[in-house]
């Protein structure tokens, strides 16, 4: 698939768009990223996805696709010369979805409030719910891969990459708070796959730079403080 066929509307900070990149790398497709700034938004992306403004999209041909999750499952069927990114049996299949829902709605909110909270008192149930998904996915970890190196088994597979992406959000928020979140007596599975996961070669490389995001998240902070 030729380049200019296959774009992606992104942002180097943006977890969601790093999933669209793990897919479309581990499927060995050849595209073209576009980094949208978000201030103020570009003419495509207001064009790409008028109805939530929001990155990522990705453009294959003349067709328009967008969310990450749906962006992703899209390149596991357009794209199936490599190994599968969603399982092949329907169970699993709804159970990576769940999942992934799960990672969305409990890890990236609560991840996303302890980093933009004003103290400590404010960050503490969010540092919580925060410990209460990583014991989960431990559990998730442990029960289905049974011993192997990816939440898809041997594999990459669809859990690895909804988590994933946010590794290098998790070293931020340990270093600005000077708190673990991923501890190797607590979560040694996590752990280990963690550093599995960010050593493929679909994935070193892309992970975001921990010192960069770091300002980021300043400005998201000011950002927060402001509204």
């Amino acid at each position: 698939m030729a380049k200019n066929n296959v774009k992606l509307l992104g942002g180097w900070f943006s977890p969601f768009a790093l999933r669209v990149q793990i897919a479309l790398n581990l499927k060995g497709v050849d595209y073209e990223v576009i980094e949208e700034t978000l201030n103020p938004k570009s003419e495509l992306l207001l064009k790409s996805n008028p109805v939530q403004k929001k990155i990522p999209v990705l453009l294959h041909a003349e067709k328009v696709i967008c969310e990450s999750a749906i962006i992703v499952e899209y390149i596991d069927e357009v794209w199936t010369n490599a190994p599968p990114i969603l399982p092949q049996n329907a169970y699993d299949r709804a159970n990576a979805r769940f999942w992934n829902a799960y990672i969305d709605e409990k890890w990236f909110t609560s991840l996303r409030s302890v980093v933009v909270a004003e103290d400590d008192e404010e960050k503490r149930p969010h540092f919580e719910q925060a410990e209460e998904v990583l014991e989960r996915l431990e559990e998730v970890l442990n029960k289905g891969g049974e011993g192997k190196a990816f939440f898809g088994g041997d594999t990459i597979g669809f859990i690895d990459i909804s988590f994933g992406s946010f590794l290098s959000w998790i070293r931020v928020t340990e270093q600005i708070n000077g708190r673990k979140l991923l501890d190797e007596t607590k979560h040694p599975s996590l752990v280990q796959w963690a550093e599995t996961f960010a050593a493929h070669p679909a994935v070193n490389g892309f992970l975001p730079e921990t010192d960069k995001l770091i300002e980021f998240a300043k400005f998201l902070k000011l950002k927060f403080a402001a509204k």
